[in-house]
């Protein structure tokens, strides 16, 4: 299980292991009171060149894995959703991609919040797609991922 958390990614690599990662009250999954420190997971984040290491609990009631991740970005994503939003945006309004990403990553996204517009909105949708963006944020789905 995912939690985010607020936390500056630069600390994290400044600090590695040493960051000091909140601790959850309670197991998400059963709401036991007390989780265990399950250790690190490397991830990789756009801007940094080495993985950072985020922190992992474990529930001793009922075993579920409870990785933090940071706020600012979606689970699997390297790229920030501020990044991510200003790519679609760039591409909506200029006809152009942002620079530092890969076209092939920016194509992606845009592809993919297209397909979500046609699966969840209809093809009638007519607010535009940054405004399916926010609204598949509101209703906690990635605006971007290709899982429908």
């Amino acid at each position: 299980m995912i939690l985010l958390v607020n936390v500056v990614l630069k600390n994290i690599f400044d600090l590695g292991r040493d960051f000091v990662w909140p601790r959850p009250d309670k197991c998400p999954r059963c709401e036991h009171n007390t989780v265990w420190g399950h250790g690190f997971v490397d991830a990789l984040f756009d801007g940094f060149n080495a993985p950072l290491l985020l922190k992992r609990y474990r529930c001793p009631s009922c075993g579920c894995v409870i990785t933090l991740r940071p706020d600012t970005h979606f689970s699997r994503f390297q790229a920030s959703i501020e990044t991510i939003r200003l790519s679609l945006s760039s591409r909506i309004n200029k006809k152009q991609w942002i620079p530092g990403p890969s076209t092939s990553r920016q194509r992606h996204w845009f592809n993919n919040i297209k397909k979500k517009i046609a699966a969840y909105l209809t093809n009638s949708w007519d607010k535009g797609i940054m405004a399916a963006f926010d609204h598949f944020l509101k209703t906690d789905q990635v605006p971007v991922s290709s899982i429908i």
